[in-house]
């Protein structure tokens, strides 16, 4: 089978969650599949392997003005979607590197729907609305859809009128386990809780450092380690006022082995986000040995189901509380640790690629 994943993600992100997505779906791809990747991004992305991965390559702006470069680029993608011979196209996100619509593809179209942020949170996320349009577009000229998680599924269908049977659900999984975290790579010396990602206004962090800053006045050693981008302003003058910081511990983005190893030495991994389209960081957490406290909201307890301690991410209070039980009970932090361990046995990138085949199958034929 020939497939066309049109790359336009890796103009916008050299790694990250839809980038992991595509890297372990290509690169599990069975050796008798032929697939290309359209991409004008820097050589140095972070790009799937494939024994027989051929990538469309264009040098964006090598020549001036840019404008004219940016027309040659569409159409030199144009004529490779259009004049070559594929079977299907698998868009790495809601918009074509050709400029087009996915209508114009003489291919059907599959296209994964990873979250439905764009629609629940516009004010914050896509106040002009542009982003919802295009994805609107993308979605009513798919043959075929595929959705991370059941919660997605229904977000989905609320906002847009398409046939359920077109949808089908292929849950992530993690690469990250607890094999990886056995390296010389540097931890907090002192107790830690275990945050990271992303820190949009909808993950919730605000409400976390209020929480923790509740749970340090009786726990006068314990940190906050953060993996993500650098704090902002606005996080900074939150973590002077809630006189924290002496107890936060920043890392940037990390080797895989590196993140492995905070999370099997935390205490636990708190993710209080308002909205997850499926949620690898608390499955890459259980995969590592550590107790996993999330919200109850969206796809989350798909994710975690009775693995983690689940709570009301719109109170302060609940997540304190989660924080404290972890630490006064050891014994039941254990048991949530070798449930974690079973809970993230159920996923795995081999599950998603096979299922993902069949999806695959079904639209080429």
């Amino acid at each position: 089978m020939r497939i066309l994943y049109d790359g336009q993600i890796y103009s916008w992100q050299a790694a990250g969650g839809i980038n992991r997505y595509f890297a372990n779906l290509i690169g599990r791809l069975p050796h008798d599949f032929y697939p290309s990747l359209t991409n004008c991004a820097s050589r140095d992305v972070n790009f799937p392997n494939h024994p027989n991965l051929n990538i469309y390559f264009y040098q964006r702006f090598n020549f001036r003005p840019g404008r004219i470069s940016l027309q040659v680029e569409k159409f030199y993608f144009r004529i490779i979607s259009t004049w070559h011979k594929f079977d299907l196209v698998h868009p790495t996100y809601y918009e074509s590197i050709t400029g087009q619509g996915f209508q114009k593809f003489r291919y059907p179209v599959v296209l994964t729907v990873h979250d439905m942020i764009h629609e629940l949170f516009s004010s914050q996320m896509d106040p002009t609305k542009a982003c919802a349009e295009t994805k609107k577009k993308a979605i009513t000229a798919a043959q075929a859809i595929i959705c991370i998680s059941e919660n997605t599924k229904q977000d989905l269908l609320k906002y847009y009128p398409i046939p359920e049977e077109r949808i089908t659900i292929i849950p992530h999984a993690s690469e990250i386990d607890i094999s990886l975290s056995y390296g010389d790579d540097s931890v907090p010396a002192q107790p830690y809780f275990l945050y990271v990602g992303s820190r949009a206004s909808y993950k919730n962090f605000d409400r976390l450092l209020q929480a923790f800053a509740n749970v340090v006045a009786t726990f006068p050693d314990l940190q906050l380690c953060v993996v993500g981008s650098s704090f902002t302003k606005e996080e900074i003058r939150s973590i002077a006022d809630l006189k924290l910081d002496s107890h936060l511990q920043y890392y940037s983005f990390l080797s895989d082995r590196h993140l492995a190893k905070l999370y099997r030495c935390s205490i636990a991994f708190v993710y209080p986000s308002l909205y997850e389209g499926f949620g690898i960081p608390p499955l890459e957490a259980m995969s590592c040995g550590t107790p996993v406290i999330a919200s109850n909201t969206s796809s989350l307890p798909e994710v975690v189901a009775d693995a983690g301690l689940l709570f009301n991410p719109l109170s302060t209070d609940e997540l304190s509380d989660c924080l404290r039980f972890v630490l006064d009970n050891p014994a039941n932090r254990e048991q949530l640790v070798q449930k974690g361990f079973e809970r993230a046995r159920e996923f795995s990138w081999d599950k998603t690629v096979n299922q993902t085949l069949d999806v695959y199958r079904a639209v080429a034929s």
